[in-house]
């Protein structure tokens, strides 16, 4: 695993710790298995977005900080200069840059994705979350793996699609895929 998500484990203990709760309570709490909560909290698991989204609504706790670290400041606007935003390699292959992780009280997250290659068999990371998401590739092309359908989507080319779903993206032709991911809440 990487460092990056060794921090957002340290970031979820942190939180457990500061509202003393035990790993069975926060796991109870989260609607996870003690064991898979540890893992995340030690960074062993890749950690889902819809993972941190479930802590956010449960506690409280904005996105922006468990990905990243850094607490909202501004309510007016954010701007976020050119390959200027927090990032984080959540997973595996997958860089996110973060477009809003200086706004409090987002209705969406906003992320430039650069997803790695890798050889076709392996598995699509699977996600699920609740709301809606925008996906527009920037470079490069993908395969967009949404409920059990396979869609190639081109530079240039967008989707909007019910994020509940299991979706999950792969680079293609052996070069890396860079897209804007808007994720929009319930």
């Amino acid at each position: 695993m990487t460092t990056d998500i060794r921090q957002i484990g340290e970031r979820i203990k942190g939180l457990r710790d500061a509202i003393n709760l035990s790993p069975g309570e926060m796991a109870h709490r989260l609607e996870v298995d003690t064991d898979d909560y540890l893992q995340f909290e030690a960074g062993e698991k890749d950690i889902s977005v819809s993972f941190l989204q479930r802590i956010e609504r449960e506690f409280n706790v904005d996105l922006g900080t468990l990905m990243f670290g850094t607490e909202p400041r501004m309510n007016a606007y954010f701007i976020t200069r050119k390959d200027k935003g927090v990032s984080v390699e959540r997973v595996s292959a997958y860089k996110y840059q973060s477009l809003t992780s200086g706004f409090t009280n987002n209705v969406a997250e906003i992320f430039v994705v650069t997803v790695e290659p890798k050889p076709l068999d392996i598995d699509f990371y699977q996600n699920i979350h609740a709301g809606q998401e925008f996906n527009m590739v920037l470079e490069g092309s993908m395969m967009l793996h949404i409920n059990g359908k396979n869609l190639v989507l081109e530079e240039g080319d967008s989707i909007y699609f019910d994020s509940s779903l299991p979706h999950g993206m792969k680079a293609l032709n052996d070069k890396p895929v860079k897209f804007l991911a808007v994720i929009l809440y319930p």
